[in-house]
Parts: C-alpha cells; structure tokens; sequence
C-alpha cells in the first residue's frame, strides 16, 4: 500500500467510499495489530473526507476507552449506555445523529462537533469497539455513511 491514497476529485461520497473501501481492505490485510490498523483506518477516513474527528472507542471492563484517532483531543472514557458512543454500544446499532445537541445525555468531547455517526464493530455477537466520527457541520452523514462505514467495520471485525 501507497503512502497515500487515490479519491477522484470532486466524486460524490458514495464514489469516495468506493474508491476508498478497498485501499482500506488492501492496507490492514497484512497488518495483524489492532492499533496499528484503527490508526491506518482513522487518518484514511480523516483524509478522504476531512471529517472533524476519526476515532475508535475500545470495550474495557464497563466502558468504551478511546484508541487511535485523528483530530482534536478527545474524551478518554465513556460509559456504556451515555452519549451517542455509548449508546451505540450498548444497542449494538449504528447511530446517525443530525444535530449532536438535540441528542438526549451528549456528551460533547469538542464544542465543534455539530453531526455524528457511530458504528459498533462486533465479532461473535459482541461488541468490541466503536468507530465514532463527528463533522463540524450539521446533518453531515445519511444511510450512503452508514452502509459503507458498516463495510470498514466488517473489515476490523475480520481482523479481531
């Protein structure tokens, strides 16, 4: 894998995604630590659509602790069941959230954040880890986010 990535410029997202799915796939296949891979998989993320914040959350004891990431300083832990993370832990779903603030019990790592979307990463029926990115603009991610970034998860889920 390049040191950098090819996106066509001005494609729409769904294109983006596209060309961007198997760069990821191709970059952690023959990678086997976990850390390596998330930070590979969160700057590719951040790169590709200059999203405010990429970043994975990891299962430890009781609550999520944060892992690699690209962007401002972020929270370090999270409850399960608080804030748009926890929440998508313990539903095991993947959380579309318009407007962060409108969001019942947000937890606002970054007064920046305006939309959210996070994804579990499940491996037996268990939720291991979440892949949270937040935008600085509001309504940023839709069904086109949630389908490709479910595939990103299946690929770290692979590598668990």
């Amino acid at each position: 894998m390049a040191e950098s990535l090819i996106i066509p410029k001005g494609a729409s997202k769904s294109e983006k995604y596209e060309a961007l799915l198997p760069q990821l796939k191709a970059l952690i296949h023959y990678e086997s630590d976990l850390t390596a891979n998330l930070a590979n998989i969160s700057s590719a993320l951040n790169m590709a659509f200059d999203f405010l914040w990429v970043g994975f959350y990891l299962s430890n004891q009781e609550q999520l602790v944060l892992g690699p990431f690209q962007g401002p300083i972020a929270c370090t832990r999270i409850p399960f069941g608080k804030g748009v993370c926890g929440t998508a832990y313990s539903e095991a779903k993947t959380i579309i959230v318009e407007d962060v603030d409108a969001f019942p019990g947000h937890i606002a790592c970054s007064s920046d954040s305006k939309s959210e979307i996070v994804v579990p990463i499940i491996k037996d029926g268990e939720v291991k880890l979440i892949l949270d990115i937040d935008s600085d603009s509001y309504s940023s991610f839709n069904e086109v986010d949630q389908k490709y970034l479910e595939q990103v998860a299946s690929f770290i889920s692979d590598k668990l």
